[in-house]
């Protein structure tokens, strides 16, 4: 099964067999470098999709996982405007791991669930 929904102007793909529980679905976001918005807060909002923690909460800082600034000077378009192209940053944010693409794309992997144990 494949959702799709819009978070902030920004394309968001729940990607999962419908048996299996909302927080193992995989996460797809897509970010728009000709926007007003940075990497950084595209990233951010998208966790806060997944995780259910609030951007604004306290206890959400991505610094603790990636720097962000270096992230959006990272996969942002040369001087010249041409786009970076062929690279991505794989890190973990509360045992989801998150990889950027240079191309914008966001993907967010919740950590799976061990199946039930059968007695």
């Amino acid at each position: 099964m494949t959702q799709s929904m819009y978070r902030n102007g920004q394309h968001v793909e729940h990607n999962a067999p419908q048996q299996q529980a909302r927080d193992t679905r995989n996460y797809f976001v897509r970010h728009d470098f000709d926007g007003a918005a940075e990497l950084t807060t595209t990233l951010a909002h998208a966790i806060s999709d997944v995780t259910g923690i609030d951007v604004t909460d306290t206890g959400f800082t991505l610094n603790d996982h990636v720097d962000p600034d270096a992230l959006d000077r990272l996969f942002a378009p040369r001087p010249d405007g041409t786009p970076r192209t062929n690279g991505h940053l794989s890190f973990t944010v509360w045992n989801h791991q998150v990889t950027v693409y240079s191309n914008g794309q966001i993907a967010i992997v919740p950590p799976r669930q061990s199946p039930p144990v059968q007695r």
